[in-house]
């Protein structure tokens, strides 16, 4: 027994010397070369005194032995303006990283720039030491300065377009005050922020300067998984939804005018609450609303007139009509790919409320929607669903619209009262829906199919399109937001 016990230990020295042996065993060559997922780890726009988002790359060993990294470290040292974490130790230098045969470490980094009235660009590297040989990633921050509001009530003012807005929690218009926005202003907004107004909203874009609202994540994220599973992708933050919360006019706010905006990646784009006087609550020509998690539109008992717009790629509703209320849609592209899933239409009307088993109802003297195309992936993309009991109004109107609503349901498109000279269930044949590119291709019905008699109502707002194209310069103009071309 005594015996067999002395060659059981003396195995196990012998397997763990070997096993030490073998831990020890590196990849030894003057120029051993790592493989790196990038050459350049770039983080864009950065907000001056705002942290960027974490990036990262992966760090390969290409060999079949073990590799002992003897430092990675920033060069500008304690004197850069990145950070790291060198596969999930925080530092910006750290010595003596093994990693193993075949395998991968992660390298992730952020950035801070502080910078007062000039844009600056931030460089820096990461050194890789192995043995005699040194190799490095680039890295590269471009810092801009913001206006910046944070958590705040602001009074009557103009902002230009010099340099950027940011948004931090919020900012609200006061009460009877006037907030003028002129050509080419850039504001984002960071994550649920929103933009209140309790006076009067006014955007001054043009067709070469629109004004933009956006979230301020603007330098991408990429997801570990497209690592792991070598898709080394990163993903486009345009397309996003529900960074932001929105605009949101207030019942209190009034005679809201808006041209020439993008709006895009919020909650919901324009919340429109009750009107309190007979002038539209909202104004906007020759705007684009995309990409909201909610809702591009979302509008209760208020009254909006819109003209050349294009929302499209919304979570429920590309425009929400409810408890009533006065509404004009005029030459306007509703489409709705929303990418994940939905079970409500891109247009809904109502006039009602309904909480806790009560429903309360109210009067929509006006819903019309003239020279459109409300088209989407839901088998029905136009629903309005109201009640005319105890006198309640239930008035709307679709006029030279191209509409998407299933033969079997119960919609019926022949009441002249609702629906004239509709186009039902016709593809519009819009140029690549899928990169939301809603200009038309040269055989869709939509051309030349609108109504000139729309279109003159209004010839100021009409006769040129959302690319500022006449649509009075052939047959017919077209329908939708966009003149073939």
């Amino acid at each position: 027994m005594k015996s067999f016990l002395r060659i059981s230990t003396a195995f196990i020295i012998i397997l763990a010397i070997l096993s030490s042996c073998n831990k020890n065993k590196y990849y030894k060559d003057g120029n051993i070369t790592l493989k790196f997922s990038t050459d350049t780890l770039l983080f864009d726009t950065i907000f001056s005194g705002i942290g960027s988002a974490t990036r990262y790359f992966k760090v390969k060993n290409p060999y079949n032995l073990p590799v002992n990294i003897s430092e990675i470290s920033l060069e500008k040292g304690n004197n850069s303006k990145f950070r790291l974490n060198i596969n999930g130790t925080p530092g910006n230098s750290i010595t003596d990283i093994v990693i193993d045969a075949k395998d991968s470490i992660y390298i992730f980094a952020d950035v801070t720039i502080n910078t007062d009235n000039d844009d600056i660009l931030e460089t820096d590297k990461i050194i890789f030491k192995t043995d005699n040989n040194e190799q490095y990633v680039n890295l590269t921050a471009f810092g801009q300065d913001v206006h910046f509001f944070n958590d705040s009530v602001i009074q009557t003012q103009t902002w230009t377009n010099d340099k950027p807005y940011l948004i931090y929690n919020s900012v609200a218009l006061d009460e009877n005050q006037h907030l003028t926005i002129e050509a080419g202003t850039h504001i984002y907004s960071h994550r649920n922020s929103r933009i209140m107004i309790l006076g009067t909203l006014t955007v001054n874009g043009t067709y070469e300067n629109p004004v933009i609202f956006e979230a301020d994540r603007l330098n991408g994220h990429s997801s570990i998984f497209d690592d792991i599973f070598d898709n080394d992708t990163t993903d486009n933050y345009y397309d996003v939804a529900g960074q932001w919360s929105g605009i949101w006019l207030t019942k209190l706010s009034s005679n809201n005018e808006i041209n020439y905006a993008v709006i895009k990646n919020a909650d919901i784009g324009i919340q429109v609450d009750s009107v309190q006087n007979s002038n539209p609550q909202l104004s906007i020509r020759n705007s684009i609303i995309e990409h909201h998690s909610y809702a591009g539109i979302l509008a209760q008992v208020s009254n909006i007139f819109a003209t050349n717009c294009l929302i499209s790629d919304c979570g429920y509703y590309n425009i929400a009509l409810t408890r009533g209320g006065n509404y004009n849609f005029y030459h306007c592209t509703i489409d709705n790919h929303w990418k994940g899933i939905r079970n409500s239409p891109a247009v809904l009307i109502n006039n009602y409320y309904r909480y806790n088993g009560t429903v309360f109802l109210y009067n929509l003297e006006n819903a019309y929607f003239g020279n459109c195309i409300i088209w989407g992936n839901k088998e029905t993309e136009t629903i309005a669903d109201g009640f005319t009991e105890q006198g309640a109004a239930f008035n709307y109107m679709f006029e030279n619209c191209i509409l998407k609503i299933d033969p079997k349901s119960n919609i019926n498109t022949n009441d002249p009262a609702h629906y004239k000279n509709i186009l039902l269930n016709s593809y519009p044949v819009f140029k690549d829906y899928i990169e939301y590119n809603f200009m038309l291709k040269e055989d869709s019905p939509a051309k030349d199919r609108g109504n000139i008699q729309i279109t003159n109502q209004y010839p100021a707002l009409l006769n040129n399109d959302l690319n500022n194209i006449s649509r009075i310069n052939d047959t017919a103009p077209d329908l939708g937001c966009y003149e073939y071309q």
